[in-house]
């Protein structure tokens, strides 16, 4: 497996991502969206979810395709990041038929960031972020302290927002992308080396090599409930709903192998998979094999958005003035 061009989630054919940053708030929103309705999953492995239309996503429910995915910050508040979605989605026309309505279908996650920004608004911010995101939406983005991963922190270290790709030998696409904000760890808490170093490309992250025995760790547990990793994963293979929740599932591994710990009861630790469809189904064998590369991806995509943060007047410092 080799990254892709741009070692993005948009190395998916068709695929694009924006992003909306309010550095007042210490917060932000991320989507992923396409010009076409893509198929899509979901699943929760953390204890304390929070998000928006995800019960139409199981394989046994009638929509087959959704128009946007949304990451936020601003806990509860931060679903309303996909109004602004839809309706920039309404305006372009796109939507589910229904009674002669274009309905768009925006799944939502958020996590809590709301502990470093000013929350002192009237109106709830999060649908202008939303729709400003969605304007934005484009084949390039950043990585850091922008978008859901604006106010994201660790249990140690400033958390972020990362993305990652990989090219199979058949010429499939896999792309992760993440707002990493859990209660645990990303990298041993003295050397800075990350849990994901031995699934590193190059020196994406650093190239600090494999860290030692984590021993005792650090969370965030003194300040419970301001957490989360929420992340989507997307290949270009044909997925029907049931497989995409099976490759949501496999793509877990990769949040347990780059945090510790993970999906925690403190956590709502949630993970989209979509599929656009643009190849051939893959077989049993395939399908593993997407898995596999899924949470490759996504281990790597959680230490690039912490190794790529940037300081915020308030919060924890980051990787790169703590170990760089």
């Amino acid at each position: 497996m080799t990254p892709g061009p741009r070692n993005l989630i948009t190395d998916v054919p068709g695929l694009r991502v924006g992003h909306a940053t309010d550095t007042r708030l210490a917060s932000g929103v991320t989507v992923v969206t396409a010009d076409a309705a893509f198929t899509a999953a979901v699943h929760v492995m953390g204890g304390a979810p929070g998000s928006r239309e995800t019960d139409l996503l199981a394989p046994a429910n009638l929509v087959a395709g959704v128009d946007a995915l949304v990451l936020s910050g601003g806990s509860a508040f931060g679903l309303a990041a996909a109004d602004g979605v839809a309706t920039g989605l309404r305006s372009a026309g796109r939507g589910f038929a229904a009674a002669g309505h274009l309905v768009p279908i925006v799944p939502a996650a958020i996590l809590f960031d709301l502990a470093i920004g000013q929350t002192d608004w009237a109106e709830n911010p999060y649908p202008a972020l939303g729709r400003a995101a969605f304007d934005t939406a484009s084949v390039g983005f950043g990585l850091g302290s922008v978008g859901a991963g604006t106010g994201a922190t660790t249990a140690t270290i400033k958390g972020g927002l990362g993305s990652a790709s990989v090219t199979l030998d058949e010429g499939v696409t896999v792309g992760a992308l993440v707002a990493a904000n859990p209660v645990g760890t990303v990298c041993h808490p003295d050397s800075g080396q990350f849990w994901a170093a031995p699934f590193e490309a190059g020196a994406e992250f650093g190239g600090r090599g494999l860290p030692p025995p984590p021993g005792e760790l650090p969370t965030k547990l003194g300040v419970p409930m301001q957490a989360t990793t929420i992340a989507i994963v997307a290949t270009d293979a044909a997925l029907d709903k049931a497989q995409a929740q099976r490759l949501a599932m496999a793509a877990h591994d990769g949040m347990a192998r780059a945090i510790l710990p993970s999906h925690t009861p403190f956590d709502g630790d949630l993970v989209f998979a979509l599929s656009t469809g643009g190849l051939p189904a893959p077989d049993p064998a395939g399908l593993m094999m997407l898995g596999h590369a899924a949470a490759v991806c996504l281990s790597r995509a959680i230490a690039r958005g912490v190794f790529a943060a940037s300081a915020l007047d308030a919060g924890p410092p980051v990787w790169q003035d703590r170990y760089g």
